[in-house]
């Protein structure tokens, strides 16, 4: 279950609640601004000063049959007029927030190798004009194994990309074919290797467990074999039917079945544990990685910390300073490229949905996605979102969180709020409980500063 989706269980529950890492990458395109400028921007509240940046390249080939994202299949693609809209709401946008130094750059979608690696080059060339981008700057590019040949991808490398992740989800040629994706497994091996070539060290993997059919053998079977050709960095999904995908209407007609939830539980701990001794790390409850190449940007999702989404579909949570505002905003561009496109040329961005977050409401995300991490919620890092209100006020007393610290499923300690190796593999079951017990905390001290 997606973190957006727990926190609207969460209010059909009767809660408030509402949503609206190695050494360093190769160096990146960066601003001419001297490394100086970087040690006065930290000084300077950095959380407020930086933010990742995410792009969605709305593009595809064709439409996967589990997939719900905001994708179309081009007809007449005008790439440069997509290229110059991108740039534009990228400048708006970080001039709105006030931003002045970038985490991290992540091109997703959609299908981004799809696009042009000038495109890329163009794009990444403003974004440092705008901010500072300094050397090693984490720049991440989603790649589909059936548009990434060597020649693409040493391009995507010149342009300033330095870490890819590859869509490859299986390696066995009749899951590829129910999932609808228009790449064999030889071209996914083809790509992977001369991927690990350009960008040694720094190259992700995408893997899809739990489809029609699937059993735990051949889902081992299918690891092993990625395990032996990886790189540093391997991402586990669990299919999701998602309403309104082609998948979604086969197994809903009957011609198509999911496994057993016992079954895909067994998947999952299966590869948490050849993960484990295979020298991978769990990190977050569906990334592993090793040699310490943890995804920077997704770690900036699962901190609390800014980011700004470019482009269309694409998500933001900022504070929008450059209007003198001092509340983070939930924002969501508008879906449809074309009309995005439209928005862009007459107002410089495409913002469709702007939704001001309360304090309570950012708390709720910093749990849920926070919760994530293998290291959970730090007492400090709480403390940069809640004002008067500590881990401890929160669940020290609750008797429903100690029932599942005595079952092993939580630790609350002088670090802070984490789940066990057990924990994490049941953590929805977990959120409503945590969610519920601070959603009272929340009424308790409003009850308590109102004198009531």
């Amino acid at each position: 279950m997606g973190c957006r989706q727990l926190l609207q269980k969460a209010r059909a529950a009767g809660l408030a609640a509402a949503l609206p890492p190695k050494a360093g990458p190769p160096p990146a395109k960066r601003h001419d601004a001297a490394d100086a400028a970087d040690g006065q921007i930290r000084r300077r509240n950095p959380e407020a000063q930086q933010a990742a940046l995410y792009l969605h390249w709305p593009y595809c080939e064709k439409r996967c049959s589990y997939c719900n994202f905001n994708k179309y299949i081009p007809r007449n693609l005008d790439e440069s007029r997509m290229k110059n809209c991108l740039i534009r709401e990228t400048q708006t946008l970080i001039e709105l927030s006030q931003v002045q130094r970038i985490t991290s750059v992540f091109f997703g979608g959609g299908t981004p190798s799809l696009a042009s690696p000038l495109t890329i080059a163009a794009i990444l060339d403003h974004i440092s004009q705008c901010a500072y981008l300094p050397a090693g700057t984490e720049i991440t590019l989603e790649a589909n194994p059936a548009s990434a040949d060597a020649l693409c991808l040493a391009d995507f490398k010149k342009a300033g990309v330095n870490r890819l992740s590859i869509g490859i989800q299986s390696l066995d040629e009749s899951v590829l074919k129910l999932l609808g994706r228009n790449h064999t497994v030889c071209d996914a091996l083809r790509t992977l290797e001369e991927a690990k070539k350009l960008f040694p060290g720094w190259v992700s993997v995408d893997l899809i467990f739990g489809t029609p059919g699937h059993t735990v053998a051949l889902w081992m079977q299918d690891l092993k074999a990625m395990l032996a050709m990886c790189d540093d960095h391997l991402s586990l999904y669990q299919l999701t039917l998602e309403r309104g995908t082609s998948l979604f209407k086969q197994v809903q007609q009957g011609f198509l079945s999911m496994p057993d939830p016992d079954v895909v539980s067994e998947m999952y701990e299966c590869a948490r544990h050849i993960l484990k001794d295979t020298g991978f790390h769990q990190y977050e409850v569906s990334n592993f990685a090793r040699n310490g190449a943890f995804s920077t940007h997704n770690l900036s999702y699962w901190q609390g910390s800014q980011y700004i989404g470019i482009g269309p579909g694409a998500h933001g949570r900022f504070v929008l300073q450059g209007e003198g505002k001092s509340h983070q905003e939930a924002r969501i561009q508008t879906l449809e490229p074309d009309v995005w496109m439209k928005e862009v040329l007459a107002f410089g961005h495409g913002t469709r949905k702007r939704k001001v977050q309360s304090e309570l409401e950012v708390l709720e995300e910093v749990l849920v996605v926070g919760l994530r991490m293998d290291v959970g919620i730090t007492h400090q890092h709480w403390r940069r979102f809640a004002h008067n209100l500590s881990l401890w006020d929160v669940f020290a007393e609750s008797e429903e969180v100690k029932e599942l610290e005595e079952n092993g499923f939580l630790v609350l300690d002088n670090r802070g709020l984490r789940c066990s190796w057990k924990g994490l593999a049941v953590l929805d079951s977990l959120l409503l409980t945590l969610l519920g017990q601070l959603q009272k905390a929340w009424v308790n001290k409003e009850e308590t500063f109102s004198g009531t």
